[in-house]
């Protein structure tokens, strides 16, 4: 029920026209309410000597995130890549032409987390999309290169990966976006450093 709920009023607020000039004010003034709102009332009601209102922030935080990811995986889907994939095509892109990252110079540089590299990149490896070679500066060790067809295959995801980000933004102006992202910027350098 609850997974349910969270889709629906996900593709709603999606597909909307968002207003933000009530974005101030409390759902209860202006009669718009979602799945956090109905679990923070929910938790008034069961442990009314508990304070729920730390998840009017990060409870939302969390069902977006698992929103954008399933949208990120569902559109690499066509390229055949998973999410965790792109990251490191995308990391090695971001090195230049070929990317010639060791494996631990790529883990420190990955936006996702380290869970599976080495599964990942043998799974890359053997569809052609990166090589290891030897490394020039330590032979014993070796360095991650996209192939010429990983890096069309990058080059191409990332073109999607980039429309379906701008399509996953709210309808905000110009300014609140800028306001959401300092804020967000700011509690991502807070948690992360």
């Amino acid at each position: 029920m609850l997974c349910g709920e969270v889709t629906k009023n996900y593709f709603d607020v999606k597909n909307s026209n968002m207003d933000t000039t009530d974005a101030t004010q409390p759902a209860e003034v202006t009669g718009v309410h979602d799945v956090v709102d109905r679990l923070i009332a929910q938790w008034k009601a069961a442990r009314p000597d508990l304070d729920p209102s730390p998840l009017e922030v990060v409870g939302r935080v969390i069902v977006l995130a698992q929103h954008l990811e399933r949208d990120v995986e569902s559109s690499l889907e066509k390229h055949k890549l998973t999410l965790g994939q792109f990251d490191i095509l995308a990391t090695l892109r971001r090195h230049g032409k070929k990317g010639g990252l060791t494996p631990t110079r790529l883990l420190e540089s990955v936006v996702l987390s380290s869970g599976g590299m080495t599964a990942r990149l043998d799974a890359l490896a053997e569809a052609g999309y990166v090589a290891r070679k030897p490394n020039p500066d330590d032979r014993r060790m070796v360095v991650i290169e996209l192939t010429a067809k990983g890096r069309r295959a990058i080059d191409n995801a990332t073109k999607t990966r980039f429309t379906e980000a701008k399509d996953s933004l709210p309808s905000l102006n110009a300014a609140e976006m800028t306001t959401l992202t300092g804020l967000l910027r700011r509690w991502l350098a807070e948690v992360a450093g």
